[in-house]
């Protein structure tokens, strides 16, 4: 891990524009470290996210992030980080790293959303994901990208990965017994595990699209979406499981009006799958790490990708 002393070293020695600038540690993720560094007070603009892998299996997804954002976030509605310093391996740190101008907004996970006023961030992820998912960008910008690489719209590959976090969050008392109780989460994974891998045409997606790299403004409406080092191509499913984690009723409708794109039958249950994996990953970690707000959110996610 790169941590608030290194990340000073490391920024300042290759941009010495910030040297000296003040750091923070703004998030740790189980690939990534983010620290901020500098400020509106410093330079007028907004103040910078310097991204660094913690371990070697995240540095392709840091690489994708770096060649790809810069290209694909002007055919985006949504903010998105654009890598505009690139920082390279020395001696003391192996991997590349990169800053990009910090995105305003919290993590809809944080945010205390009620489901009542989301009806507008639906609709504002709708537009996004249309743009997303637009073949002629994955003709454009997929060329040379992974394929699903963590087979996120494999129902038989997810489904028993949820079944291991809800067992573990089990484990550790009964935040389960009013989600799990009418047996519908269940029936989802049980019927969805003989679904075969997509025969539909890979559209370009985020690959992580979850509670957590969402962000609202104050007001709840969609600000940016954040960490892409999932990005690849894959079936659609994998970014409309956010439909099912975030959304249920209005909401959920106005974001598939804005999308626009058709959501078959197979493709929801892959949707549906893949939301309640998430939220089970999100609420076993939120639980662990004693997190009340992301445990909440992710507990109603479970709740709503059933919904």
């Amino acid at each position: 891990m790169v941590d608030t002393d290194a990340a000073a070293d490391l920024i300042g020695s290759q941009f010495p524009h910030l040297a000296g600038a003040p750091v923070r540690l703004l998030a740790e993720g189980w690939d990534n470290t983010v620290h901020v560094v500098g400020g509106a007070a410093r330079d007028g603009d907004a103040p910078w996210a310097f991204r660094f892998p913690r371990r070697a299996v995240a540095v392709p997804g840091v690489e994708r992030e770096i060649a790809l954002l810069p290209r694909l976030a002007p055919a985006l509605p949504m903010l998105v980080p654009v890598p505009e310093l690139v920082g390279t391996p020395t001696a003391g740190y192996p991997w590349p790293f990169f800053g990009a101008r910090l995105l305003p907004g919290t993590e809809l996970a944080e945010a205390g959303l009620a489901d009542v006023r989301r009806a507008e961030l639906g609709a504002v992820l709708g537009r996004f994901l249309r743009a997303l998912h637009d073949p002629l960008l994955a003709q454009t910008l997929g060329p040379g990208l992974p394929i699903d690489p963590m087979r996120r719209s494999l129902p038989s590959h997810r489904a028993p990965m949820a079944r291991e976090r809800l067992a573990r969050l089990r484990s550790r008392g009964d935040r389960l017994t009013e989600v799990m109780a009418d047996g519908r989460i269940d029936a989802l994974l049980d019927s969805s595990l003989g679904l075969p891998p997509s025969a539909a045409e890979p559209v370009l997606v985020h690959g992580d699209l979850h509670l957590r790299h969402v962000l609202v403004d104050e007001t709840g409406v969609g600000a940016g979406v954040i960490d892409w080092g999932d990005v690849c191509l894959a079936d659609a499913s994998v970014d409309l499981s956010i439909a099912y984690t975030a959304f249920e009723g209005a909401s959920r409708a106005a974001l598939f009006d804005a999308y626009g794109w058709p959501v078959e039958e197979e493709r929801e249950a892959r949707a549906r799958v893949l939301a309640v994996s998430l939220c089970a990953v999100l609420a076993d970690y939120a639980d662990e790490d004693h997190r009340p707000a992301l445990l909440a959110e992710s507990l109603a996610g479970l709740r709503r990708a059933v919904s």
